[in-house]
């Protein structure tokens, strides 16, 4: 039975509000979360960033429920062994709820120390060395690795949880999600695409997990909810690679402008129509998603959790 968690998003809150959310996620019936991973927001009126490290850590503490990145770029920001650490010590504080979710990240996040951004070929290859770099740190071995894109010399982690840290991919076109079917240890996506779940699986992925995620913006005022949306994150609604390829929160808002209430409307589950929130998620489920992940866009928070403690969770039960 396919379960339903709660995800975080470093771009719009502080990290006292996102474990607050988390500690109100759990109470609510959610059973996992994912937290995102960002050195920018996508735009300055979401305006947050956090360190989601330091945040994880936090979580750790605050709740029991199983955390997991959504997700993290291994590649140019921060080096693979890094960030193989920083996920072996979430994993340690965790008691093992921790899996590390990647992706081949964006420009938004990675360009900040001058490196080129590489085209989407060259970023899958980098992700692959990457997982296969944090999989050997993960054994707790002293790793010594000169590859195509990363050198690695007399690494070795002392603080490793008791088995290894799952890693899943995150793909959006065939590609990428056939290399996660490959290498990863589950699939990550944000579109309820069975065809993708389908190749996913029959790249390799067999039984592995998938999961999924979905922005909502309840609120009893349905074109408040759809303002509310738009304002903070019509940039979800950009076409193509352009998400991967634009630099600064400046230049999402410049495209952004683009995008129409009536798109975001078109797009998004907003209002509190029980049936609406209920057939978004299913969505996910009946493409054959194992977990999906749902963010509350905006700041009523607590009526969301409540809202979907005694109306939506119950529904999707059944």
């Amino acid at each position: 039975m396919t379960e339903y968690g709660y995800f975080l998003s470093c771009e719009e809150f502080s990290p006292k509000e996102l474990v607050e959310q988390a500690r109100m996620a759990e109470q609510a019936g959610f059973k996992a979360l994912w937290i995102s991973d960002h050195y920018h927001p996508w735009n300055r009126e979401q305006g947050q960033a956090a360190f989601v490290w330091s945040v994880i850590g936090a979580l750790s503490e605050a709740t029991s429920l199983p955390v997991q990145t959504a997700v993290t770029c291994p590649t140019i920001r921060m080096h693979p062994a890094v960030t193989a650490q920083a996920a072996a010590t979430s994993a340690v504080m965790l008691g093992g709820r921790f899996r590390l979710g990647v992706g081949s990240g964006e420009a938004l996040n990675e360009h900040i120390l001058g490196d080129a951004w590489p085209p989407a070929p060259v970023r899958l290859e980098m992700l692959e060395e990457a997982i296969a770099v944090m999989r050997e740190l993960f054994t707790g071995r002293e790793v010594t690795h000169h590859g195509k894109h990363y050198t690695v010399e007399n690494a070795q982690l002392y603080t490793v949880p008791e088995h290894p840290v799952p890693i899943d991919v995150s793909g959006f076109g065939p590609t990428a999600t056939e290399m996660a079917g490959r290498i990863g240890d589950g699939y990550i996506s944000i579109f309820p695409d069975e065809e993708a779940v389908t190749r996913f699986r029959k790249s390799g992925g067999g039984n592995k997990p998938v999961a999924g995620g979905t922005k909502v913006c309840w609120g009893p005022d349905k074109r408040e909810a759809v303002r509310t949306a738009h304002r903070l994150w019509a940039n979800e609604q950009l076409p193509g690679e352009l998400a991967q390829v634009l630099p600064t929160p400046r230049h999402f808002e410049q495209a952004s402008t683009l995008v129409t209430e009536e798109r975001v409307a078109e797009n998004v589950t907003c209002g509190d129509d029980v049936d609406e929130h209920v057939a978004t998620l299913r969505a996910f489920a009946d493409a054959g998603f194992d977990t999906v992940y749902v963010n509350q866009i905006g700041h009523d928070h607590r009526g969301f959790f409540d809202f979907y403690r005694t109306k939506v969770l119950p529904r999707l039960a059944e």
